[in-house]
């Protein structure tokens, strides 16, 4: 049987709950601090000062106000960018947090696994073949296409890599990683196909999109996603139970009262709800679910009570910052944030592998 050791680190060791409350405090008041550096960064200037000068006026029912140019910067381009990095990192993170959790070892990603490559699969389809083969889906669902679509897709890679990487109650892990590269050339074949009979407009959108970004932002994309993503990530923290008893394993777990095939299946069932609305919306952003649980767990231990929230805030982070990056480093123009996730998340996986090749055992 696998231990919960394999996490890498020895299941709630010792109480940590003040570190744990401390950690959220600390990335909230983190989190508020680069969301309002946000705003104020990019390749047309709008400084904090006059940021606050405009909400001090604002507040204070006073007639200076922002210049027609400097709202339309703030409300229509920077605050729905904001808002979907903080949706589509803490969704991602806390994805990765609980697949951690589910197969029991830091290893897991939706990107690595395959997982965003099911969404992807499916978004690609959506996009490619909306006004065509599914017209009269388009024509129903309307912007909710999209998610649905990457949300199925999701769900099936995952429920597919679980039944294969499974045996008897146990989850291999090497079995789990190859799977997923497997299913995820399987599905990038797909995807590839797709992209090859796209037009024109087509094929540039699909282009952009598969790099991973957070460009195209509008109010209309937030809250497409934002409903799903909310429902996922105020669900997961009440399983967080059940993923402490699951560090132990599976019988131990059962031992404890826990459901262990319904927790499974909930959590499944809220990844590919969360993973599925943040690739529709950002296309694929790779290695955050991995990075940031890791270095939650080192830090605050692997309590699924502190870890879920801070993965979230962490995730959040981020993804702002990796934003923030991308669209200033090369301003006017913009390196797309998928490419800076994976210069960062790389060398991360490569050092992750090497510290845990005892448990795959390959």
């Amino acid at each position: 049987m696998r231990s919960a050791a394999h996490t890498g680190s020895a299941p709630l060791s010792g109480d940590r709950s003040l570190l744990g409350w401390t950690a959220l405090l600390v990335l909230s008041l983190i989190l508020i601090c680069v969301a309002i550096v946000s705003v104020t960064q990019g390749a047309s200037d709008l400084s904090a000062v006059r940021l606050l000068s405009f909400l001090s006026s604002w507040i204070t029912d006073q007639n200076e106000g922002m210049s027609r140019r400097d709202a339309i910067i703030l409300f229509d381009i920077r605050l729905p960018r904001l808002a979907l990095g903080l949706l589509v990192g803490a969704a991602l993170a806390t994805s990765g947090a609980c697949l951690q959790g589910l197969f029991r070892n830091p290893l897991a990603d939706p990107g690595i696994i395959g997982i965003s490559a099911g969404a992807t699969l499916a978004a690609i389809l959506a996009i490619v073949l909306g006004n065509s083969l599914f017209a009269p889906l388009e024509a129903f669902l309307g912007l909710y296409m999209l998610p649905v679509f990457a949300f199925f897709g999701s769900l099936i890679a995952t429920i597919t890599l679980y039944t294969i990487a499974t045996h008897r109650g146990q989850t291999s892990v090497a079995t789990m990683l190859l799977a997923g590269i497997a299913l995820a050339a399987i599905l990038g074949a797909g995807a590839g196909t797709l992209t090859y009979l796209s037009d024109d407009q087509q094929l540039r959108d699909l282009t952009f999109w598969s790099m991973g970004g957070l460009g195209g932002a509008t109010w209309g994309k937030v809250f497409t996603c934002l409903p799903l993503i909310a429902l996922s990530l105020f669900a997961i923290p009440f399983f967080a139970k059940g993923l402490n008893a699951l560090l132990l394993g599976d019988h131990q777990a059962r031992h404890m009262g826990i459901d262990v095939q319904t927790l499974k299946r909930s959590l499944v069932l809220c990844i590919a709800l969360a993973v599925g609305a943040a690739v529709s919306v950002s296309g694929t952003i790779g290695f955050l679910g991995i990075i940031v649980p890791h270095i939650l767990r080192l830090v605050i231990g692997p309590d699924h009570r502190f870890l879920l929230p801070a993965s979230a805030l962490l995730g959040a982070i981020i993804l702002v910052l990796a934003d923030m990056i991308a669209r200033t480093i090369v301003a006017p123009a913009e390196l797309p944030i998928g490419i800076i996730m994976s210069a960062l998340g790389g060398p991360f996986f490569l050092w992750l592998l090497l510290k845990n090749r005892q448990v795959l055992a390959l």
